[in-house]
């Protein structure tokens, strides 16, 4: 979009209607429902184009690089396909030059007070399940000095709150630096004046930097926070899934995480029915979870991916099992939750708030990343205020399985 923007080249996230001249649709081919999501948007464009609202129907990204020939030959109508690194054949496409005095600076497309950082692209892990590294290739490190530029560019437009993203951000420098440099990146983007949270998503256990760990405890505007996807919580599936750990490594991780960095939230993910499970396997995990009693959870059916190892496997777990495994399991952390959150009454957090809705100014603590996580909600009255991106003290004075409840103190 920046690109496009210094071609001057008129160009929107997200249009609110069809009437744009060419569309192009940023694809995602990782899990069935988002697959379907892809499909359906692709087919209401090209229906757009053969209504004559638009000209020119272009798809790239996910979809695009794993399924290119079926796509070419089953929706002819689209103009062209391209894969997830091809930014300069599409531009090409648009007749626009690729300028490389804009690297570094982007247009934000999410809240304008804060923005997702990619810190690096692809993944080297051999997890049976999973279909990323055919999608994203090997992995790929950016390298700090231009993540940090982008950061400093990010934080001049008045964004305030930063989300590391990366396949796997454990893995960070190796291939640029030849150790794990993910410390002294949070380090540096930390320092990058006008950002006041940092958060980090998405460290694979296995080779878990645990430099890290003193860097978060340093610097109090490094969120108490880590996304660790931990997938299982039996040794025998940590074992099918080609994890490279198992449940008492794991179960030490996180303790040592947790002594580290006082009061940080952990959220993790985990996949119920993948091939194998048995009932003994989700009965351990059942138990991981109520021992571990992590502060964010999300867990997932597990469904076959095309061209990986579990995608030879006999998919033996009934659909409705699957559902009622995962069901179960996020039962157990609706209660996990409300304790977590039942202690926070009567204490006062920082929040940052992203919205009005329902009567409600709707914000997150440092605990909380967006769209997926815990919320603060704050009555809106004639006496009270706050501006959307702005930080504000909350005292919080009730809480549910999910949000907490508050008014403001400043």
């Amino acid at each position: 979009m920046t690109q496009l923007k210094g071609n001057n080249i008129p160009v929107t996230h997200e249009a609110e209607d069809d009437s744009a001249n060419i569309v192009l649709i940023n694809t995602c081919g990782f899990i069935d429902s988002a697959k379907q999501e892809s499909i359906d948007t692709i087919m209401r464009y090209v229906e757009a184009k053969k209504d004559g609202v638009v000209d020119k129907v272009y798809v790239s990204g996910c979809l695009s690089e794993r399924y290119k020939a079926d796509l070419v030959a089953e929706i002819p109508e689209v103009d062209a396909f391209f894969g997830t690194r091809e930014v300069p054949n599409i531009l090409k496409a648009l007749k626009a030059d690729y300028k490389h005095e804009l690297l570094g600076e982007r247009l934000i497309t999410t809240d304008s007070h804060y923005a997702y950082l990619k810190i690096a692209e692809g993944c080297d892990r051999p997890c049976s399940f999973c279909a990323i590294p055919l999608m994203r290739g090997k992995h790929v490190s950016v390298p700090i000095e231009q993540l940090v530029s982008q950061a400093e560019n990010l934080a001049s437009q008045g964004v305030k709150e930063l989300l590391l993203i990366a396949q796997d951000s454990t893995y960070y420098g190796l291939d640029l630096y030849g150790k794990r440099n993910l410390a002294e990146l949070l380090e540096k983007i930390a320092n990058v004046e006008g950002i006041e949270w940092v958060r980090l998503h998405y460290a694979f256990p296995t080779g878990f930097p645990e430099d890290i760990l003193e860097v978060m405890a340093e610097h109090p505007n490094i969120c108490a926070y880590l996304d660790i996807p931990l997938q299982h919580g039996s040794t025998n599936m940590l074992k099918l899934m080609r994890r490279g750990t198992t449940r008492e490594k794991t179960e030490a991780l996180i303790e040592k995480i947790r002594a580290k960095v006082p009061n940080i939230a952990i959220r993790t993910t985990l996949i119920v029915g993948h091939p194998g499970e048995t009932e003994e396997d989700f009965d351990e995990m059942v138990d991981f979870v109520q021992r571990m009693k992590f502060e964010r959870l999300g867990v997932f059916p597990y469904s076959h991916e095309d061209n990986t190892h579990s995608g030879t496997m006999d998919d033996n777990v009934p659909e409705e099992v699957k559902e009622d495994r995962a069901m179960e399991l996020m039962s157990i952390q609706e209660d996990i939750s409300r304790a977590h959150n039942q202690k926070k009454i009567g204490t006062v957090q920082k929040v940052l708030f992203d919205r009005i809705e329902s009567g409600y100014f709707v914000g997150r603590t440092e605990f909380d990343s967006p769209e997926v996580d815990n919320e603060v909600l704050v009555p809106v009255t004639e006496d009270t205020y706050v501006r959307i991106g702005d930080f504000a003290e909350v005292k919080i004075t009730d809480a549910s399985e999910f949000d907490l409840y508050g008014e403001l103190l400043n």
